[in-house]
């Protein structure tokens, strides 16, 4: 496993098969998640979802972080929002088209970052990406560790506590939150801010 960048700029820089493979991870579920409120058949769905992961695979090079908290989650809200715009007004043209505009106003939401629908997005984003992200840094640890960095720092449980439970000094403890933190925050940076 690379650990010298995040994954955010292997991919801009020099991405390999599996640093793409968890960039799909990490963000197919989300978007399909996303896509299928909007009452897409399956289908539409996941014909979108490609597309959207196209549009990021081929752009993410030009990607260029501004260094504001939320960069790379606006930037793939934006990419979703015009494939979504695109899909739309493409249904507009066909004899079941349906809805009105009640899409266009939702797109605009969307596109507002300070509207409740973005920062909806941008929660989901967050929760959803930590997550996936600490799934994928695990199997890096030793379960020892790991233990101790999810008791202490997930399930809220005191250091001594954990220290006691598992056997280990508190300072042990400590060094396993350290560790699996500074993995996590270099995985991270750039999307989680």
């Amino acid at each position: 496993m690379k650990t010298s960048a995040s994954l955010l700029e292997r991919l801009r820089l020099r991405a390999d098969a599996g640093d793409w493979q968890r960039l799909i991870g990490l963000y197919q579920p989300l978007i399909r998640g996303w896509l299928r409120r909007h009452d897409l058949q399956h289908s539409d769905s996941d014909d979108l979802v490609q597309e959207v992961l196209s549009v990021l695979v081929k752009e993410i090079k030009r990607f260029e972080h501004n260094g504001r908290p939320g960069a790379f989650r606006s930037w793939l809200r934006t990419i979703t929002v015009h494939c979504l715009r695109r899909f739309w007004r493409a249904r507009l043209y066909r004899a079941d088209a349906a809805g009105g505009s009640d899409w266009e106003d939702h797109l605009r939401q969307l596109e507002d970052p300070t509207s409740g629908l973005s920062k909806l997005w941008d929660e989901e984003h967050d929760r959803h990406v930590l997550r996936k992200l600490l799934a994928m840094i695990e199997p890096d640890f030793h379960p020892a560790t790991w233990q101790a960095f999810r008791r202490l720092v997930l399930d809220g449980v005191p250091a001594a506590v954990v220290a006691t439970d598992l056997g280990l000094s508190v300072n042990a403890v400590l060094i396993a939150k350290s560790r699996v933190l500074q993995r996590l925050r270099q995985e991270a940076q750039g999307l989680l801010d």
